[in-house]
């Protein structure tokens, strides 16, 4: 019988870190569908060099177990969070305080990495058989997925973005390249290609056209978001005012922007000045916002980085945020939009197509260029009572997100995982 083998590749490269991307947040998503499937129905592999190796089935079983609990505990490491909610003049949940114990995620992941060493003569696929990758890793070696393919393997990969290739001033020197590699691998062996946005289709499809490549099937399938982001959750009750931005500190997230204008409300409101929580690793890129968080005093007052927040902790700060601020100059989804839409919170964003996919009319979006607009914004969403920052909740009130479930349901025939 036919099974759908899973590439953990990714999963087993960041077992060591503390939180989950969002694109960590697919692939664990997409290895809990495949273990809920009937025995026999599915199975996993990860990438050694140029070979996919066949992992056993109950061993990443339990690595998946111990990875999801990780991560949404916050790897265990709840300091962040307090320290957090002391700046803020609050507290976060009380369950969200239990210590970690071991890490046997990185234990498991380091077990499967030396399996899959042990069996890279064995084949990862049989005839038939559907192949599913959603993370970009290793694409960048295509004999790895045509020696897939001529094993009679159906062929499934998500694509997050071309931004490398559209925006390459944002990223690494070089990673434009290396994304036209992966992305040129995806249109060679791909059965069916799924995009997380009509947006990202559109990019892929003109993308095939630029490299004279017709394009497999596209499936469209918007990404699910994880349970803990509902409005029923408790609200972080913070006695100082405070906006949040969610995301790695790189270029294209317009980082800089945000901290130019808390430095000149700092100058200006002094000690009303409400803070701002920038909850995401610092990325590349990004001397200039480096200096500004470290060796401003303005911005040491009032700009609050924060790193390894468990979700029900992250959850309840999105909250009791005046907004969550969003002003990339580029995305290919947007999942914090998403997160913060479901969770009731007012969200200021971008002007981006992929916004607009997500949200529609429930957001406020404005020009990743215009400062005066940003500024004028954060200060009418500060004020205590705000009508603007009231409209903005009450379009925020009845969206509606994608589920996992409806996320399966649209590519479930390609992957095996309806």
């Amino acid at each position: 019988m036919p099974r759908t083998v899973l590439d953990v590749t990714r999963l087993l490269t960041r077992a060591a870190h503390p939180v989950a991307t969002g694109v960590d947040r697919v692939e664990l998503a997409y290895a809990r569908r495949a273990l809920a499937q009937p025995e026999g129905r599915a199975g996993f592999c990860a990438i050694v060099g140029r070979t996919a190796a066949p992992l056993p089935y109950s061993r990443v079983a339990a690595f998946i177990g111990a990875l999801d609990a990780k991560w949404r505990s916050g790897g265990g490491s709840h300091v962040a969070a307090h320290a957090l909610a002391a700046r803020l003049g609050a507290s976060f949940p009380a369950e969200d305080a239990t210590p970690g114990g071991a890490d046997d995620a990185r234990r498991l992941a380091l077990r499967l990495r030396l399996d899959a060493l042990a069996t890279t003569r064995r084949p990862a696929v049989a005839a038939g058989d559907a192949y599913v990758h959603v993370s970009h890793i290793r694409l960048d070696r295509p004999a790895v997925f045509e020696a897939l393919k001529r094993r009679g393997a159906r062929i499934a990969m998500l694509i997050h973005d071309l931004i490398p290739i559209r925006f390459p001033e944002y990223g690494r020197p070089g990673e434009d390249a290396r994304h036209r590699r992966r992305m040129t691998t995806a249109l060679d062996v791909a059965t069916t290609l799924i995009a997380n946005s009509a947006e990202t289709a559109r990019d892929l499809s003109a993308f095939a056209t630029e490299i004279g490549r017709t394009p497999p099937a596209i499936l469209i399938a918007p990404l699910g978001l994880e349970t803990g982001f509902a409005t029923e959750g408790p609200t972080l009750k913070a006695t100082k005012p405070y906006f949040v931005t969610l995301g790695t500190i790189e270029p294209r997230k317009n980082h800089l922007l945000l901290l130019h204008i808390w430095r000149r409300l700092a100058e200006r409101a002094g000690d009303e000045t409400p803070a701002l929580v920038v909850v995401g690793r610092r990325g590349w890129e990004n001397e200039m916002v480096v200096d500004l968080l470290e060796r401003s005093p303005p911005i040491r007052r009032h700009v609050i980085e924060a790193n390894d927040l468990p979700d029900a902790a992250l959850a309840a700060l999105i909250k009791g945020a005046r907004a969550l601020l969003f002003p990339s100059f580029a995305e290919g989804y947007g999942l914090p939009l998403a997160e913060a839409l479901a969770l009731g919170a007012p969200v200021i964003a971008s002007d981006l197509p992929a916004f607009r996919e997500i949200a529609g009319d429930r957001i406020e979006t404005l020009d990743p260029l215009d400062g005066r607009a940003w500024e004028e914004a954060v200060l009418a969403f500060a004020q205590n009572p705000s009508t603007r920052r009231d409209a903005a909740i009450l379009r925020a009130h009845g969206f509606e997100p994608t589920s996992w479930d409806d996320h399966f349901r649209i590519v479930g025939g390609a992957v095996g995982l309806g």
